[in-house]
């Protein structure tokens, strides 16, 4: 697939106007009041994996309205000190998988948690174990389109808050630096980083590439890959919804959620990526920490960088980025400039 998005000269000014709707931070404020209410976890019980270089433990954390949420929490083997966590998402029809699918953040010293996708699992890898008992509002069987005519109903409404609940839970895990907590993800679980940047005031660092739900609108128009196809075809079916799916999509929008981080920030993207187009990763990098920013009196109030691939699609820079992601957040961690 030929470059379709913007040039990149273009990509680096584009700054999108939002539609954000006026209780945004009144919505999410209730729905993390209520959510957080127990204590987030249920239990947390070790795992033989076979690896004899990494301890792992199968962890169970209070959700959205307090569900059981399923996560593997990893630490190296024979280190006894407090380590800084990462959080990490998975991408949009994956679960959690096998505790030894993932192992990047642990080999390089970190603790590691790396939640369920609730009602997901049953597309990619080796499955899930969480599911959603709140599936059942008007929307299409696809995770991208149930409940998508009320924001009240939406799947990303509980996939998000199960995001901020998972920070909580492996703040108090065993062996954690509670003040050294990292968002992760690719994809789906860029975006769901993204929000939890957005939410979580102190996480310390921010991971993401090809997010999802950044620059929505514009990505409806722009493709029918992956999730966005799944709500336009829903849409084609359901005419004249459509100001009902943009008003409910206006409270996930990642854009929205990264004008109000101020974390550091780590941004990769493929430009070539008809899954989650450029222009929607830039518009959230290029506004990210803007209020932050605004308080401070500068432009961003966060250290941000982004690295862009232009022959890359959704896979953006790989193996070659994750590297860059090593050795940039180590330096964040460590408190190197």
């Amino acid at each position: 697939m030929p470059a379709f998005d913007l040039p990149l000269t273009e990509l680096e000014r584009h700054r999108p106007d939002l539609e954000e709707p006026a209780d945004f931070d009144a919505f999410w404020l209730s729905t993390l009041k209520e959510a957080g209410q127990a204590d987030p976890l249920v239990s947390v019980r070790p795992v033989e994996t076979g690896l004899r270089l990494t301890r792992t433990w199968d962890v169970t954390f209070r959700g959205f309205a307090g569900d059981p949420v399923r996560a593997w929490f990893s630490r190296p083997a024979g280190v006894d000190e407090l380590l800084p966590a990462v959080v990490e998402f998975a991408g949009y029809g994956r679960g959690r998988g096998l505790p030894h699918e993932r192992l990047t953040w642990v080999n390089a010293g970190y603790a590691h948690l790396l939640m369920d996708n609730r009602g997901q699992g049953d597309q990619y890898g080796c499955g899930g174990e969480t599911p959603d008992p709140h599936a059942g509002a008007s929307g299409g069987p696809g995770p991208a389109v149930r409940g998508l005519l009320a924001p009240e109903d939406y799947h990303y409404r509980r996939l998000i808050t199960d995001a901020v609940r998972a920070v909580s839970a492996v703040r108090v895990l065993p062996g954690v630096d509670a003040g050294r907590i990292v968002a992760a993800g690719n994809s789906q679980g860029g975006g769901v980083a993204l929000a939890v940047a957005g939410l979580v005031p102190d996480v310390a660092a921010l991971l993401v590439t090809a997010p999802l739900l950044c620059g929505v609108r514009r990505a409806l128009d722009l493709t029918d890959a992956g999730p966005y196809g799944e709500i336009a075809a829903y849409l084609s079916v359901h005419r004249g919804a459509e100001q009902e799916a943009y008003r409910t999509l206006s409270y996930v929008e990642g854009i929205s959620f990264a004008r109000r981080a101020s974390a550091a920030a780590h941004f990769g993207v493929g430009l070539r990526d008809t899954v989650c187009p450029p222009s929607g990763v830039y518009g959230a990098f290029n506004r990210y920490g803007e209020l932050a920013g605004a308080e401070a009196g500068a432009e961003t109030g966060a250290r941000k960088e982004i690295h862009a691939y232009p022959f890359n699609g959704h896979e953006g820079g790989d193996a070659v980025h994750v590297r860059r992601q090593l050795g940039w957040l180590a330096g964040v961690i460590e408190g190197t400039p």
